[in-house]
């Protein structure tokens, strides 16, 4: 399958995933965002990122039920999307955000620079 299509498939069932958790109450876990998704070529496994605004306390229950319920959000993707194999779904907390933020913040305790 060509890399180009595998790109849209990921990109069609990042939104899609989106717009599935807006549909769910994830109540204490923090506003969850789905950042990114990668489907393998054979369409078989898709490891989706989110991002959890919240406490981590909150990220690590956000992650543990979106693990519990990936069988229903895979299911409810099966319906909205047409493929050969709908992608067995693995979710994963996307980091970035943290990194960045702690990279920012060494940057400003060093201060400007000296001429």
């Amino acid at each position: 399958m060509s890399n180009h299509r595998i790109q849209r498939v990921s990109k069609l069932v990042k939104e899609q995933i989106g717009e599935i958790l807006e549909r769910y109450s994830f109540t204490d876990c923090g506003f969850i965002t789905v950042t990114g998704a990668e489907i393998s070529p054979d369409l078989k496994e898709g490891r989706i990122f989110v991002s959890v605004i919240g406490t981590p306390d909150q990220r690590k229950r956000a992650l543990a039920t979106l693990r519990d319920r990936h069988g229903e959000i895979q299911r409810e993707l099966a319906h909205r999307i047409v493929l050969k194999y709908t992608p067995r779904l693995t979710f994963f907390l996307d980091e970035t955000e943290t990194h960045a933020a702690r990279i920012e913040h060494l940057l400003d305790e060093l201060g400007p620079p000296t001429p």
